[in-house]
């Protein structure tokens, strides 16, 4: 408008009623081209004055929908402005293809106009009701980070997209290319069944299958039949959600012989590991054939009730990592990079995959998804494999792991006398791991990893009731 008071802009803001539309210079001076005044009254306009004394991204990001007009050309470089700032765009140019159309249903995320009925729009958006409008919003926020955020995902998006042209019998659905976590993310390698991903159970109405395959990851010779390898695999194999165990043998001396092992109600199935490197543990091996992945190292100590309730809880969240030891990232301000610490407390951000559960897709992504370059630097320090995991599956899922109900002698027996304990006791290895913290952040972009201070307990855990109410009743007891 070309005039009015400053109180009407202040609480207008070039607006229609409630609704905040900031429009850009370019637009504000059309509008003056197409009512005849000149140049010069543009320029001495009180109103233009009071314009400009608002912050342009500060409006972008406090409005609720932005008028996208033609630009010069066809299209705009403001739609991905709002779309970043969460601003619903309001598309008024008639013609134009918008990016991605092939994939994206932007139905979801943009209110479609015609130029040629603007005096419609502000009716159009006052009639979108509350909750339409915050699910446009959060539309644009997973666009905009799945697909245009960096101008390595455009590209990526692009090559995705040519490629389910070429394959077309094994390209992704619109469910996977317009929800979370995203095309990029649901590769189609894996399987061309959503149920297959963690991430749709709840759109499917379905839920995971109700068993759990265990691999425990042996890297010392087995010398004895009282070593904690053989416990925990009588353990593991007690629970009533094992279907197998798999023992992926990655020590240096030759495969023990079958007697050697425990005798166990479910099958126990060795594997000579991959070159013997860390990450042949995230392989996706064929003889995974359950949902969910019980990932243990050779010295970790978990009794049957413990398995069994670490199950219970990621069927609740299986596409998260769901498990015991937990530790946390944060921000060193003096010597600017990021630091890793294994200190207890009631925040962490990671959750070790020394014993913790999480779908076997992660294994394919792991594998398929993330550069040699991270994988080989992993291999070669034979450490950090379990906070690379971690950095992937936050990355994918935007969410922290989950921390369950941990007995106090964990942090002492766990790590206690064991193959693993000098490791764990050497400054190189922490130093080490301080150091992948921060390449594994410069190849994602951005840190991933989400803190969180939730930890699931069993119900009635540690009141003062009778024992025989509770239905975890071992864990209260180690």
């Amino acid at each position: 408008r070309a005039g009015g008071s400053e109180k009407m802009l202040s609480r207008r803001k070039i607006s229609c009623g409630e609704l905040i539309i900031p429009v850009c210079f370019s637009v504000f001076k059309n509008l003056f081209e197409v009512s005849k005044v000149k140049p010069a009254a543009l320029v001495n306009s009180d109103s233009l004055c009071l314009f400009c004394r608002y912050d342009y991204k500060e409006m972008l990001h406090n409005s609720t929908f932005c008028l996208v007009p033609r630009g010069r050309r066809l299209g705009s470089f403001r739609f991905l402005e709002a779309l970043q700032a969460a601003c619903v765009p309001v598309m008024l140019s008639n013609g134009w293809e918008l990016p991605f159309s092939e994939i994206i249903d932007w139905n979801t995320a943009a209110v479609i106009g015609d130029e040629r009925l603007l005096l419609q729009i502000p009716t159009t958006v006052r009639s979108i009701h509350q909750d339409k409008i915050l699910s446009l919003r959060q539309q644009t926020q997973f666009l905009w980070e799945a697909y245009f955020s960096s101008v390595e995902k455009i590209v990526l998006t692009t090559l995705e997209i040519i490629q389910d042209r070429v394959l077309e019998h094994g390209s992704r659905s619109s469910l996977m290319w317009n929800s979370h976590p995203g095309g990029l993310f649901a590769l189609p390698q894996y399987s061309g069944y959503l149920g297959d991903f963690p991430f749709y159970y709840a759109t499917l109405g379905i839920k995971p299958y109700p068993k759990f395959t265990a691999v425990i990851h042996a890297v010392s010779p087995l010398v004895s039949q009282s070593q904690p390898i053989l416990k925990l695999l009588v353990a593991v194999a007690k629970s009533q959600y094992c279907a197998q165990i798999i023992v992926l043998w990655n020590c240096d001396k030759p495969l023990p012989a079958k007697h050697r092992w425990p005798a166990t109600s479910v099958p126990v199935i060795v594997i000579e590991g991959e070159n013997k490197v860390m990450s042949s543990r995230f392989l996706p091996y064929e003889s995974i054939v359950t949902d969910a992945v019980l990932s243990l190292d050779e010295d970790t100590v978990l009794s049957t009730t413990e398995v069994d309730f670490a199950f219970t809880v990621w069927q609740s969240f299986p596409e998260r990592i769901v498990g015991y030891p937990a530790r946390s990232h944060f921000w060193d301000s003096n010597k600017e990079r990021w630091g890793y610490t294994s200190k207890w407390t009631n925040d962490y951000s990671m959750v070790l995959t020394g014993a913790a559960m999480f779908h076997r897709y992660y294994h394919f992504l792991y594998t398929h998804y993330l550069p040699s370059s991270l994988k080989n630097m992993v291999d070669q320090l034979a450490n950090c494999e379990d906070i690379l995991m971690n950095f992937l599956v936050s990355a994918v899922t935007k969410l922290p792991p989950i921390k369950i109900t941990q007995k106090k002698q964990y942090k002492e027996t766990m790590m206690g006398q064991s193959s693993r304990a000098s490791r764990w006791a050497d400054p190189d290895h922490f130093a080490q791991r301080q150091t992948c913290m921060n390449k594994f952040a410069s190849w994602f972009g951005a840190m991933p990893l989400v803190h969180s201070q939730v930890r699931l307990d069993p119900v009635l855990f540690k009141d003062q009731v009778s024992i025989l109410r509770k239905k975890y009743r071992d864990i209260e007891r180690l």
